[in-house]
């Protein structure tokens, strides 16, 4: 049998014990501020993102891995012997997902999977494939399989203030000025075809009151979730918002787990530290 080794881009925000448990090697995406780049959540942090935006009004770039690094660094992997499991953020969202295919081509022993997601959307696809190790499969059944349950992982969030929005080219100064005004908080939702982002319902009212609606109406949506596990990830809200979204998850007795993450430094600077979400899978 041979050995397998999970890799993840950093984009898929699980973490701590939950990480550890999956045996998941992170691979950081790059952050590049002013002149300098950065590798997500190792040398920089999200909250050094958010002091330079208060700042400076400008927010960081962000790059894929290119094929040359992800060949560089699986390479001693497959001369020691293992077959590679990688899980990239969402095609549509970043370039790193094609880069280790090519890598893929001229190296051999590298499954890259395409997570068409983003954010811990991802980690469910970590977890899942860790699992599967456990079982004994093979690397490239593994993937095979991740490959069919991407359709089945559920990603959306909420939005409190669209200042990285439109900082990022993503909204007009018009348009965050009268959301802002108006108190509208837009949702956002992950197609899970290839992971690209379309506003969903705009929400109207006080955070805590939008919360509240939005977790329900979500969860709502879909018929057979499965549950195992719910990710309730955050890229810096107060934790009065946390904890609002984790007690209406509660209520509702769906989930045997619920996991709290915090968004990384790529995902985080998209959408700004009022953001927070659901993510779920469904059978």
């Amino acid at each position: 049998m041979s050995k397998i080794l999970l890799s993840a881009d950093s984009t898929c925000d699980i973490s701590g014990e939950l990480l550890e448990s999956t045996g998941a090697r992170l691979f950081p995406m790059h952050i590049i501020l002013g002149e300098k780049s950065y590798n997500d959540g190792v040398d920089i942090k999200p909250d050094d993102i958010y002091a330079n935006f208060n700042a400076t009004g400008r927010l960081p770039k962000t790059a894929a891995v290119n094929v040359g690094e992800y060949y560089d660094h699986f390479k001693p992997f497959v001369e020691q012997g293992y077959d590679i499991i990688h899980i990239n953020l969402g095609s549509a969202l970043s370039s790193s997902y094609q880069n280790c295919v090519a890598a893929a081509k001229k190296l051999g022993h590298l499954y890259p999977v395409d997570s068409c997601n983003l954010s811990s959307g991802s980690g469910h696809l970590v977890i899942e494939a860790s699992k599967m190790i456990k079982e004994g499969l093979p690397a490239s059944e593994i993937a095979q399989q991740l490959r069919a349950l991407t359709p089945k992982c559920h990603t959306s969030f909420v939005i409190d203030k669209l200042d990285y929005l439109r900082a990022g080219g993503r909204c007009s100064t018009l348009a965050m000025l009268g959301a802002n005004l108006l108190r509208i908080k837009p949702s956002i939702n992950v197609n899970n075809s290839d992971g690209s982002m379309t506003v969903g319902k705009k929400y109207r009212g006080p955070l805590e009151k939008v919360l509240v609606t939005y977790v329900h109406e979500k969860l709502e949506q879909y018929d057979k979730i499965r549950d195992e596990r719910i990710f309730v990830t955050h890229a810096g809200i107060g934790e009065k918002y946390v904890k609002i979204v984790r007690d209406e998850v509660e209520k509702l007795k769906y989930f045997r787990n619920i996991y709290t993450e915090r968004a990384s430094c790529t995902i985080s600077s998209h959408c700004g530290p009022g953001t927070i979400g659901i993510l779920f899978m469904t059978e």
